[in-house]
C-alpha cells in the first residue's frame, strides 16, 4: 500500500512541474519577441534617422532661383540684443539675394527667445539688416512663431495679406528639406530654396537636433491631417 501511494503522488508533482515549465517556456517566448519587436523598432528608427541625416547632406538650393516677391528668413536663436552667428549667416545669404535682385522684399520671422531679451527674433534680424542697407520699408516683420512650422505658416497668411505669391525660403541646408517639406504641405505656391552651409555651427549636434525636429514635425503632420480629416 505505501508503494502503491508512493507512486500515486508522483502524478500530481510531475504535473504542476511540467505546468511550471510551460509557464516559464511562455513567458520566455514572450520576452524574446518583446525584445525582437523591440530591435525591429529601433532598426527601423536608425534608418529613419539615417535617410533624414543623408537629405540633410544633400540638400541643394533650388537650382536655377528664379526672382521671387519675398524671401522668408526662418528665424534662429538670438545672442541678446544681437543675432547669433547662425542666424547671421542665414542673413548674409538674405542680404545677398536681395543685392542681386533675386527677392524684392524679406519676411523676417521669429519670436521672443527669453522674457528678458529687448527683441523678437524678428526684430533682430530687421535691425541687422538695416544697419546693412535695407530699407525698413522693404523688411516685413513676423514676430510671433516659435517653430518652421508656425514660421511659414504666419508667413503665409502675411503673404496672403499682401497677394504676394511667390517667395524663396532662406535658411541652412541642415534645416532646408524640413523647411521645403512644411512650406509643400502648407500648400505654398512653388516654393524655393536658398541655402547657406554653416561655418559656425556644430554640425553634429544641430543634425542630431534637425532629426528630433523631423520625427515631432512628422507626428504633428499626420495629427493636422487626421484633424482635418474627422473635421
Amino acid at each position: 500500500m505505501k508503494v502503491l501511494q508512493w507512486n500515486g503522488n508522483i502524478g500530481p508533482k510531475r504535473s504542476d512541474l511540467h505546468n511550471r515549465l510551460s509557464s516559464s517556456g511562455k513567458r520566455f517566448i514572450l520576452f524574446k519577441r518583446l525584445v525582437l519587436c523591440l530591435l525591429i523598432v529601433m532598426l527601423i528608427g536608425l534608418v529613419w534617422a539615417g535617410a533624414r541625416v543623408w537629405k540633410m547632406n544633400t540638400a541643394a538650393s533650388t537650382s536655377p532661383l528664379q526672382q521671387a516677391q519675398i524671401g522668408i528668413v526662418l528665424g534662429a536663436s538670438m545672442w541678446g540684443a544681437e543675432p547669433s552667428p547662425g542666424l547671421k549667416e542665414r542673413l548674409e545669404e538674405a542680404l545677398r539675394l536681395y543685392r542681386n535682385g533675386t527677392v524684392k522684399r524679406l519676411i523676417v520671422s521669429g519670436g521672443l527667445d527669453k522674457p528678458d531679451f529687448p527683441y523678437t527674433e524678428a526684430e533682430g534680424m530687421q535691425r541687422y539688416l538695416v544697419d546693412r542697407g535695407v530699407p525698413a520699408k522693404h523688411i516685413v516683420l513676423e514676430s510671433h512663431a516659435t517653430s518652421t512650422y508656425e514660421n511659414l505658416l504666419y508667413s503665409q497668411r502675411i503673404m496672403k495679406e499682401h497677394g504676394w505669391t511667390s517667395t524663396v525660403i532662406i535658411t541652412h541646408s541642415y534645416h532646408g528639406p524640413r523647411a521645403l517639406e512644411i512650406a509643400q504641405f502648407l500648400n505654398f505656391d512653388h516654393p524655393q530654396l536658398a541655402l547657406t552651409e554653416s561655418k559656425v555651427l556644430n554640425m553634429p549636434l544641430h543634425q542630431s537636433r534637425e532629426v528630433l525636429a523631423y520625427a515631432k514635425w512628422t507626428l504633428q503632420r499626420w495629427w493636422i491631417s487626421a484633424q482635418t480629416w474627422l473635421g
